[in-house]
């Protein structure tokens, strides 16, 4: 077997079964119950849930939304080169960094504004579908707990996440050197850990049935290695694949989790009611691991 394929082989082996691990640490092991906990155990629970709020505007920003914008201005610049678009005429001749329309930032806009559309018919459809509340007596039980994720924002969540997965599965199916196939998967390794940890922890806080929470692990678990195997099938055969269609979609699956952790994650970790500069400090310190993580992945 060639070396670079059989480096590629254990790259997706160890992508597929590391993260669901890490990800069914949460979701199976009771402790990890916020609606279970009291006190300390409460405390604890809530400064890890902002953690993981953190590591997902980490993500969002230094990662999806960074790689989105990247790939659309390279396949857009491409097709300029070979006159497939018109170059901006008004973009000026000095060679600075105003290059034309910004199109990654439209197709991100437009991924966030299709979940604001769709959860808006939604709502008006089936008002219960979207927000999760608790009943009056449970509420008055548990007057620290902020009301619990939208199940139909974790299940954007979990797709956002898993188309991602896919580009970065790609990304290292399509290395041509050893070194650069294990370097990629180490940071793609600890990254996808991490948010697949944080991923469980947002799908207990929903009230997804745990049922759905194994089969959205398992399959965001699936996706990097799938992305993987399409990168290899590519470099066999030498092909460039659709890179513009691979730039959008990614810019749209941007846009999608932009949506959710601006308007739901964030917010609801904000609305505990422990001490807001405890809270900004895992916060901060989420991103902060994300953005180390940025510096290979």
């Amino acid at each position: 077997m060639d070396p670079l394929l059989a480096v590629k082989i254990g790259c997706l082996a160890g992508l597929l079964v590391v993260p669901l691990l890490c990800g069914l640490i949460p979701s199976q092991v009771q402790w990890f119950q916020i609606n279970m906990a009291r006190g300390k155990h409460r405390r604890i629970l809530s400064f890890i849930g902002c953690f993981a709020a953190g590591v997902f505007l980490g993500a969002c920003i230094m990662h999806m939304v960074a790689d989105a914008l990247g790939d659309i201005k390279t396949e857009i610049e491409k097709r300029q080169q070979q006159g497939a678009l018109v170059p901006n005429q008004n973009s000026t001749s000095d060679g600075d960094d105003s290059e034309g329309y910004p199109f990654g930032e439209l197709i991100i806009s437009f991924g966030f504004f299709l979940v604001f559309f769709i959860e808006s018919v939604v709502l008006s459809c089936c008002p219960r579908a979207v927000h999760s509340h608790s009943d009056a007596e449970a509420h008055d039980d548990h007057k620290g707990v902020p009301e619990s994720h939208s199940s139909f924002r974790a299940f954007v969540l979990f797709l956002s996440l898993s188309f991602h997965s896919v580009f970065e599965g790609l990304a290292i199916g399509v290395q041509k050197e050893d070194t650069g196939a294990i370097q990629l998967c180490l940071a793609v390794l600890i990254h996808k850990a991490i948010v697949a940890f944080s991923l469980a922890l947002k799908l207990i806080q929903s009230g997804t049935k745990a049922r759905w929470r194994l089969l959205y692990l398992v399959v965001f678990a699936l996706m990097s290695p799938v992305g993987i195997a399409i990168g290899i099938g590519v470099s066999l055969s030498n092909g460039d694949g659709s890179g513009l269609a691979q730039a959008v979609l990614e810019g749209v699956a941007a846009g999608t989790f932009l949506y959710v952790t601006f308007l739901e994650i964030l917010p609801y970790e904000l609305r505990s009611h422990e001490s807001p500069l405890v809270k900004f400090s895992f916060i901060g310190f989420g991103f902060f691991v994300m953005a180390l993580v940025a510096i290979w992945a």
